[in-house]
């Protein structure tokens, strides 16, 4: 049986997230914590740290329930006061005793919320070693953050915290990044907030509205819809980064914009609820309740008497589950409460009219859903242009480091290294929009085990995310050409890639096409299956089993022995570049030449020979462009030769880490590679910088063309000629002096073209100006 938002849950609910207080005091004085510092004291009379009969009756009570309602995924938040406190032998008590008693039962999603100042090396070992994700609690930069996040005498917090998040940024250790938390304060700068909170690369950030009520509200210095505003500055940037991080509120509110579940109790109507266990093995009600006042989170019952059973079907839980008809008369004929649902119910209390109430920060709610709705990812760039240009690109990179290393015809591998994370998080927007077109179908499984790896796998994730042609299927699923269907199954596929990276069992459904199921990025497996549009893949322990109609095909681990018909994404190792001859992924054929099919062992063979002797040449000639080029180039798509001879080359923006090109003699497709990989970087920077007005429509006459160009045409051949120059600069002799002037001439004259149409913003005409000062640094050129 299921609901639909507005409607109240079947009951009794089944539970699945709880919070197990394992120490009660900390080691901050955070002046806005609603632990301490609001109506409820009842932390004054509760043990310290946690006894071990505490956490065997916890961990039996929620085996128990998991049993008897046959609940598969339990979560489990380790908290406080500060978790931490209970020390390295004290949590691995409590850590071994949940598993041994739960997983026999139900997998462990084991979390813990901390302020990180006492972790350590050795802490991040227990939590690799029992699989604990740790959120860690941070405002901003040192300014904001210690306007409350302070030790009792006054000291700041800051860097002990942002060492913390060092250890978990570890390759060791980023498995346990669970994200931060940041309590909004909106006297701090939005923006410098969000780039503070970014630079720490979290997988997830959760901005958290200060814990208030009618009876205590909140500060607002800017006014009635202070926090709407605040938040919405935010929301516009992070649009316009291409949503490079997880934002746990913005997320939820445009799942539920279309009709999806918001995984929160902060907004939406879910279903939702957690059962908090305290270090005297209370039951209570979520922690937000303490705000209200005090007891106000207390049921009077506890874990060694009282079953999960008894406290969900206890009145008071209950009314925090009642949906839509636990809201007031005004939320329930509010046109936003599908979204809102009211806020957390903590907000709504008042002292004359208890819980019936709009949240405190409904008219900030209200404006905050209204304008992202007004405003929703793909068209909020566009009602903003002010955000377009910008002053600073990823992480905080100064947009003018960056042009000026780009600018140089070049690029370090620093710079090719935030471009590709920018990549990474435009095909990380444009998927989440593509989970948002198919929640409540069946494809939306995909989605979610996804999401569940990004968690737990985060680095397979983005490995799979980063293959070049994946951002060409998103967009056209996106936007399908006339007469074309979305193609919604090969999120399954990309499911399943994520699995077999990361050596997760799973099992889904994926596209068969002509025999083949794709996996992007790793190879396809050919299935004797005629007729048959879809498989079935079991994944297990890296590999897999396939079946569709009656063939049942298994591919063994990395390393193994393959089947008959698996069919993997070609690998070439050069000296310190690895890329890939991908003659395979059904999206690739996006280039304006048709590419070639599947490469034979000759062709093969071939090919690897002209690269090793390409690269050679351009290690040999072009030194500048060996750290770009092993950063950002991963994927060579062979293409179609001429059928007059002449050589292709070809980038598109669509596939980021790709170029087409046709095989060639070493001299020639040096020159390919680098020519193409111009137009891949330069397509990346104008992803995150606008360098020119759009809106200018005049065409540029290019020496090397005898069709005017567009301006951004103009741009790139510009940048890729100059690049050209600068191998025939480095190569001796009269030809190749001659070749050097040619463009060196070419590049120069366009140029000054482009510095003439008054259209380059202030980022263009500063890319533009270190090509000129760099073709000027040639010394030795004729002018």
């Amino acid at each position: 049986m299921s609901t639909t938002p507005g409607e109240s849950a079947p009951w009794p609910p089944s539970l699945s997230e709880y919070v197990l207080k394992v120490h009660s005091r900390c080691d901050l004085a955070c002046d806005h914590c609603y632990v301490y510092e609001h109506a409820d004291q009842s932390w004054r009379a509760r043990p310290r740290q946690i006894a071990r009969e505490t956490v065997d009756a916890a961990a039996f009570r929620i085996a128990e329930h998991a049993r008897e309602r046959g609940t598969r995924r339990v979560r489990l938040v380790l908290h406080g006061g500060e978790p931490l406190l209970l020390g390295a032998g004290g949590l691995a008590m409590v850590l071994t005793r949940l598993r041994a008693a739960i997983e026999p039962v139900a997998e462990l999603d084991l979390r813990m919320q901390s302020n990180g100042v006492l972790l350590t090396p050795g802490l991040c070992d227990l939590f690799v070693e029992h699989g604990v994700r740790v959120g860690i609690s941070l405002d901003g930069d040192a300014a904001a953050n210690d306007r409350h996040r302070r030790f009792a005498n006054g000291a700041s917090s800051h860097a002990q915290v942002r060492r913390a998040l060092a250890l978990l940024r570890r390759p060791e250790y980023r498995r346990c990044y669970a994200g931060i938390l940041c309590t909004i304060d909106v006297r701090n700068d939005p923006v410098g907030v969000y780039r503070a909170l970014l630079a720490e690369e979290p997988p997830r950030i959760d901005f958290l509205l200060p814990h208030a009520t009618w009876v205590d509200p909140p500060p607002r210095p800017g006014g009635v819809t202070s926090y709407a505003d605040w938040l919405l500055t935010i929301y516009r940037l992070w649009v316009r980064d291409g949503r490079p991080v997880d934002i746990r509120l913005f997320n939820s509110l445009l799942a539920t914009a279309v009709g999806g579940r918001s995984g929160t109790e902060v907004v939406g109507l879910d279903p939702s609820g957690l059962a908090v266990i305290e270090t005297d093995g209370a039951w209570e009600l979520a922690d937000s309740m303490k705000t209200a006042f005090d007891g106000a989170a207390g049921i009077g019952l506890d874990v060694f008497q009282h079953s999960v059973d008894v406290v969900i079907s206890h009145p008071e839980f209950v009314r925090n589950r009642r949906g839509l008809t636990g809201l007031c008369q005004t939320c329930r004929e509010c046109s936003v409460v599908g979204q809102c649902g009211g806020g957390l119910r903590a907000h709504r209390y008042s002292a004359a009219g208890g819980f019936d109430n709009p949240s405190v920060y409904c008219a900030d709610l209200k404006k905050l859903i209204v304008t992202m709705n007004r405003e929703p990812p793909e068209t909020a760039l566009a009602a903003h242009p002010s955000h377009a240009a910008g002053d600073r690109l990823l992480d905080g990179l100064p947009a003018a480091d960056l042009l000026d290393d780009l600018g140089t015809g070049q690029g370090s591998e620093a710079s090719l290294q935030r471009l590709a994370a920018a990549q990474l998080a435009y095909v990380r927007a444009l998927l989440v929009q593509i989970a948002d077109r198919v929640a409540g179908t069946p494809f939306a499984a995909a989605w979610e085990l996804i999401v569940r790896l990004d968690e737990e796998a985060t680095d397979a994730v983005s490995a799979t995310f980063a293959h070049p042609y994946l951002r060409r299927w998103a967009r056209h699923c996106l936007a399908p050409a006339a007469g074309e269907d979305p193609d919604w199954g090969y999120l399954g596929a990309l499911a399943a890639a994520v699995a077999v990276r990361a050596g997760v069992d799973t099992d889904i459904e994926v596209p068969l096409r002509a025999g083949l199921v794709h996996l992007p990025g790793l190879g396809a497996q050919a299935i004797d299956a005629p007729g048959e549009r879809r498989a079935r893949l079991s994944v297990t322990g890296g590999g897999f089993t396939a079946r569709a109609g009656r063939s049942v095909v298994t591919v063994p681990p990395a390393g193994g022995s393959s089947p008959a018909g698996w069919v993997p994404v070609h690998q070439v190792e050069l000296d310190g570049w690895t890329v890939s001859i991908d003659d395979l992924d059904p999206y690739r054929d996006c280039y304006q030449w048709p590419v070639t099919g599947r490469l034979d062992p000759a062709q093969l063979a071939s090919w690897r020979g002209s690269l090793a002797a390409a690269w050679t040449r351009i290690e040999r000639s072009a030194p500048g462009q060996v750290a770009g080029l092993r950063t950002g180039l991963w994927t060579i798509t062979p293409l179609r030769a001429d059928p007059g001879g002449r050589l292709r080359s070809a980038a598109s923006r669509d596939a980021f880490g790709a170029l087409g090109t046709v095989q060639a003699s070493p001299d020639s497709l040096a020159e390919l590679l680098v020519h193409e990989f111009q137009h891949v970087k330069l397509g990346a920077v104008l992803d995150v910088s606008q360098l020119y007005d759009p809106t200018y429509r005049k065409r540029l006459s290019v020496p090397w063309r005898e069709d005017p160009r567009p301006l951004e045409g103009a741009l790139q051949g510009t940048y890729a000629h100059m690049a050209i120059a600068d191998i025939w600069r480095a190569r001796p002799g009269d030809l190749a002096r001659q070749r050097h002037r040619q463009y060196f001439r070419w590049t120069e004259r366009a140029i000054d073209e482009l510095a003439g149409t008054g259209a380059l913003t202030e980022h263009g005409q500063r890319f533009v100006r270190r090509m000129r000062q760099t073709m000027d640094s040639w010394s030795d050129d004729p002018r």
